[in-house]
């Protein structure tokens, strides 16, 4: 009993520390994953010893206290927090003991329904209307005191200031506040240049905003929020929770579109499972769904236990930030020569998968978030991003840290490096340096490129090792050293004939992906294309000039330079010869996308990310329907789809006047269903 005491004074101490870390200094030490399983080890020493449950414990309370910087207000009704389950089968464990209590309270026989609808990771607030005005704004504080953020809330636009008439005398709303992921890669790419430390994810950010003393920064910030219920559901005439949501809209308070009314448990489970899903495609956080039963009066007669309602439940996803310990920082060679450096990290579960590298992007990234080797880092990963560092945990330092230097020389073959004009990266200049090789070699093979089936990274690195490789050409003489291929271990006949028969069916490839197979600075495949349009034949691309090249679509004066210096290595017309020379495809057959189609004679411009489309196959379905697809917004730009992630491009579309289509309605334009905008309609009919 006294291990058990201990262990529950020590929990309860790292929970409290932790919540004011996160709710009153908007500044995390621990991720949710570990916050999480302090909650359910505390809960579960209390139900076995409940002698040491306590009226203060942090099962028994909602987390977070008023910080004394506001004037207090005391909630007419409790915002609770909630309980969590995370995966089916705590859901339906909820699910159970929900109708366990309904049989205890004498309504077992009956049928309800359930709401389901998006944990937004915001800071939760309430907003007190009187008389249809809104007269006071408060965060949630514990749950019983909250802090009177009445001033900064007004300067969120989607806030009615009055409500249209029939409203109640009094009436308390309750949503959450918080920051678009555009609006917060944004803000914390500003703080980076400022020197400033960065906000590990958006909610944080959101609460930092929401209690600056100086209403004035509040209203600089993009805040945003979505409305999700009513103090007393009573007091606006619902009987459902599905009412309540209808009053708000009706009243002009934001509430998710895709809120859904479910009939039972394993449509409950399919709606988590569909949020889930479709996490990364959001503008806006979520760590979860919430469950909520839909009929008021079962709600009122469930009641509470604890610090949460028993008619509601958070089904919580697998979190996109966690904070681990940053082990070193190494540097990879790509194949143009750019030294870039990456996060090596203590190993740690982030969106479900295990993460021990992230990017850096460049030594001059490093040094804006002055990351030390040895720091605890805070690291995101959102969809299928690719994991990246946010910044250091300043506050954990120990003074054991070691500041981190880029090399002045390269890695892979010791020539030093130098910097290029107009750009951060730092540079290897040898054209032999043996990591260029290698990764222009892995390019060359990729997806987008000539795509040869069998020829990954660990392939190219070990046939590299062995001399097989030395250059792209060196793949089409691959077939006069079968023999030694199958010498090497774990190639057997079967493997080594489908890497041949993958490399002889890449030359059928085409001349626009063997010019981005070719790994010319600048050039991606969108340009390759825009090239092999003005150069159709490698010939024709020898004798190019930069200013030939400039003619082409979205091809400017530093991607011209590029292309033209890259043809005017005798190494690389050499290997380019040695292509021909192997049968590669080396004339354009004119698949520019001017043909027929929806699209025909449309130069479209994608961002961000398309829902069943990767990039590669969304600019090819484009084409398919008759279009251009171009990498960069201009003048001539008909029409931009913008998926979440847009960033500049749509920032751009929208200073030229470019039509804006949004990822959702991209099908439909493929198909000709929804026709394509045009600058004077502005979105179509």
């Amino acid at each position: 009993m006294s291990d058990a005491a201990a262990r529950v004074d020590e929990l309860t101490r790292l929970i409290e520390e932790a919540d004011h870390r996160y709710y009153v200094l908007d500044d995390p030490s621990v991720d949710d994953a570990t916050y999480d399983s302090w909650l359910r080890e505390l809960a579960g020493l209390e139900d076995t010893h409940p002698g040491l449950l306590r009226p203060e414990s942090p099962t028994q309370r909602v987390s977070g206290r008023p910080s004394g910087a506001f004037a207090e207000v005391r909630h007419a009704v409790p915002m609770l927090s909630l309980a969590n389950a995370r995966g089916d089968e705590k859901l339906r464990g909820w699910y159970r003991r929900l109708r366990d209590t309904m049989a205890a309270s004498g309504i077992a026989d009956r049928q309800v329904r359930f709401v389901v609808e998006p944990k937004i990771d915001g800071l939760a607030i309430a907003l007190t209307y009187e008389d249809g005005v809104f007269v006071r704004g408060a965060t949630r504080g514990d749950g019983t005191v909250g802090e009177d953020v009445t001033a900064n809330l007004r300067t969120i636009g989607q806030i009615p200031r009055t409500l249209a008439p029939p409203f109640p005398a009094s009436v308390e709303v309750r949503g959450e506040v918080y920051l678009p992921l555009r609006a917060f890669a944004e803000f914390n790419r500003a703080r980076l240049h400022q020197g400033l430390p960065v906000f590990a994810n958006p909610r944080n950010a959101a609460a930092g905003s929401l209690r600056q003393l100086d209403p004035r920064i509040t209203a600089q910030r993009p805040l945003a929020l979505w409305s999700y219920g009513v103090a007393r559901p009573e007091d606006v005439g619902a009987g459902t929770h599905a009412d309540t949501l209808t009053w708000l809209r009706d009243k002009g308070f934001p509430v998710n579109p895709d809120v859904s009314a479910e009939p039972d448990i394993d449509a409950v489970a399919a709606a988590c499972a569909r949020w889930e899903e479709r996490r990364g495609e959001l503008d806006f956080d979520i760590d979860g769904a919430v469950v909520k039963v839909d009929e008021a009066d079962v709600q009122r007669a469930l009641g509470a236990v604890g610090r949460a309602p028993r008619w509601a439940i958070a089904y919580k996803f697998a979190p996109t930030t966690a904070i681990t310990t940053l082990r070193g920082i190494p540097v990879n060679v790509g194949r143009t020569g750019a030294l870039v450096p990456y996060a090596e990290l203590e190993p740690v579960v982030v969106g479900g998968v295990t993460v021990r590298q992230a990017t850096l992007h460049n030594h001059e990234d490093v040094a804006r978030k002055g990351l030390m080797i040895g720091d605890r880092v805070i690291v995101q990963r959102a969809g299928d991003v690719i994991p990246q560092v946010v910044g250091p945990v300043v506050s954990e330092r120990t003074g054991d840290e070691v500041p981190w230097v880029m090399p002045d020389r390269c890695p892979a073959c010791g020539t030093p490096v130098v910097p290029t004009e107009g750009e951060v990266q730092l540079r290897c200049p040898n054209n032999a340096c043996p990591a260029q090789a290698v990764r222009s070699i892995e390019h060359f093979a990729s997806r987008g490129a000539m795509d040869i089936e069998g020829l990954g990274e660990k392939t190219v690195v070990e046939l590299f090792r062995r001399g097989l490789l030395r250059d792209v050409a060196d793949i089409y003489d691959l077939h006069t050293r079968r023999d030694e291929l199958l010498e090497m271990e774990g190639w057997k006949e079967r493997k080594v004939d489908n890497l041949l028969a993958g490399i002889e069916a890449s030359k059928a490839r085409g001349w626009a992906r063997l010019i981005f197979g070719l790994g010319i600075r600048h050039v991606g495949g969108i340009t390759a294309q825009a090239i092999a349009d003005v150069a159709p034949t490698a010939a024709a691309l020898r004798a190019a000039t930069a200013d030939d090249l400039s003619r082409a679509e979205g091809v400017g004066p530093t991607v011209a330079t590029s292309i033209a210096q890259f043809m005017s290595s005798a190494d690389n017309v050499r290997t380019l010869d040695r292509l021909g020379e192997r049968g590669l495809v080396m004339e354009h057959d004119g698949a520019a996308g001017t043909g027929e189609g929806p699209l025909a004679g449309l130069t479209l411009v994608i961002t961000g990310s398309v829902d069943g489309f990767t990039r590669d196959d969304a600019r090819r379905a484009v084409v398919a329907a008759g279009g251009k697809a171009t990498d960069a917004v201009s003048k001539n730009t008909d029409v931009l789809v913008a998926g979440p992630g847009g960033g500049s491009k749509l920032a751009k579309a929208e200073k030229l006047g470019v039509p804006v289509v949004d990822a959702a309605d991209f099908a439909a334009l493929l198909s000709g269903e929804l026709p394509a905008p045009t600058r004077e309609g502005q979105g179509g009919p």
